[in-house]
């Protein structure tokens, strides 16, 4: 068996990790910015936290710590995806934004480890940028065959609408992501992944997982997601409970924000701001809330038990809120994962 060893660019709390090791692969170090993310990253996976700005990480300490006794070198990272994302980022004059230049940092790092396998992982409005264009062709340039795709979730189990776009590339041929596990009729609901939590009244905390909590709703807002109803809009509230935006013309095509997810199909996107009521389609199917960190979090794919908060930080539930909204979603990560090494064994029969 060829020894396999991988190391995760822009790590955040492991979600990448953690699919990786999940499909057998040796992650040998996560390396983020972010000092936060280190406590759940490292007391969830094997490996080791590197709190660095990836523009002062050399090449040559990644070969020479980590990869000096490597069959197969697998780099794998999302950087940040603000400069990209339609969610996050209403900036019209993009390349302006300091988080661009990650992705050529990524290029650095290629150039310097020269790894045998490359995954990137973003979002898919970045496919359509020239920066991207760019990349691809930096990387069949260095030898790789290259392949990329916009990636529903659910077609992998995973219960969540989530797009994402995947980048492979192989110094050994073309590496394409596995097929499909799921047909639509198969998908993952809600119901079936965080239905079986205790229950919580607006702004508890569960006795037996803090993590398990909800923000406090306004009075206003907590009669509001009484009378939403599971894919309903803020048109089936009464007319004193519609905020003026609502009653503009420019506000008529926001009808998913103070919505209620279904239990009978996959929820929205999970973004940094689920937690709260107010910014998407977050409010519980049933119960007059929002989402929990936990229900975020296992909407993500991470294992119900995945450690989060770190006992020695005072807890942030915005902090939470973007580590897991952030995250690549476990599932997806064990999906790359099984695909490269399934492309490896097929290389090497």
């Amino acid at each position: 068996m060829m020894n396999c060893s991988a190391i995760d660019l822009f790590c955040g709390i492991g979600g990448l990790t953690h699919g990786l090791e999940l499909a057998g692969i040796d992650v040998q170090l996560g390396i983020d910015l972010d000092k936060s993310c280190q406590y759940a990253y490292e007391a969830n996976n094997e490996a080791k936290f590197f709190h660095s700005d990836i523009s002062s990480v050399e090449g040559n300490y990644i070969n020479e710590t980590f990869w000096n006794n490597t069959d197969i070198k697998i780099l794998v990272g999302c950087a940040p995806c603000q400069p990209f994302s339609t969610h996050q980022n209403k900036n019209k004059n993009k390349k302006d934004h300091k988080k661009w230049n990650l992705l050529n940092e990524f290029e650095r790092l290629i150039t310097e480890t020269n790894p045998d396998v490359i995954s990137m992982e973003n979002v898919p409005n970045l496919s359509n940028q020239v920066i991207f264009k760019e990349f691809v062709e930096f990387l069949k340039s260095s030898g790789y065959y290259v392949t990329y795709s916009n990636v529903y979730c659910p077609d992998y189990g995973l219960a969540q609408k989530r797009r994402r776009l995947v980048l492979l590339g192989s110094k050994k041929g073309y590496l394409t992501l596995l097929p499909p596990t799921h047909s639509v009729e198969e998908y993952t609901d809600v119901k079936s992944v965080i239905g079986f939590l205790p229950e919580l009244d607006n702004g508890e905390i569960d006795s037996t997982d803090p993590l398990h909590r909800t923000t406090k709703l306004s009075p206003i807002n907590l009669e509001r997601i009484k009378q939403s109803k599971p894919n309903g809009t803020w048109e089936d509230w009464n007319e004193k409970l519609l905020l003026a935006c609502h009653k503009r013309k420019s506000g008529q095509s926001y009808k998913s924000v103070y919505g209620r997810m279904s239990w009978s199909e996959p929820a929205p996107t999970i973004t940094t701001q689920f937690y709260n009521y107010g910014t998407g389609r977050f409010g519980h199917p049933e119960q007059n809330r929002a989402l929990t960190l936990r229900e975020g979090a296992i909407l993500q794919s991470f294992p119900k038990d995945y450690k989060i908060i770190d006992p020695g930080r005072p807890f942030s539930i915005s902090k939470y809120g973007q580590h897991i909204g952030n995250a690549v979603p476990v599932k997806l990560g064990e999906i790359i994962g099984q695909s490269i090494l399934s492309h490896i064994e097929e290389m090497n029969e």
